[in-house]
């Protein structure tokens, strides 16, 4: 019989808190389809091509595709990963 806290956070509640949590990793309660499915949205299959040149982005793009490249690749997942911290940024006034 294990005993639970009152206090306790449900897990749920941790990963959907955001930059509340106090976890300073922009890729904290993400996941990799997350990530690939933003990128995708924000600049298209073409430009995440140009952008990052793998063949998941290139030929026949797809979200499945994709993960299981970049889930056994980890020089490509830190590029997609990058790109993903780079786009959140705010734009710098000129």
């Amino acid at each position: 019989m294990t005993m639970k806290s009152k206090d306790a956070t449900p897990p749920a509640a941790a990963v959907n808190s955001g930059s509340s949590s106090g976890s300073k990793d922009p890729l904290h309660g993400l996941t990799l389809e997350m990530v690939i499915t933003r990128l995708e949205a924000l600049f298209g299959w073409e430009e995440l091509g140009r952008r990052i040149k793998i063949k998941c982005f290139t030929d026949d793009p797809s979200v499945s595709s994709s993960l299981k490249f970049l889930r056994r690749t980890p020089w490509a997942r830190q590029k997609v990963e990058a790109l993903y911290i780079r786009s959140q940024r705010p734009a710098r006034k000129s």
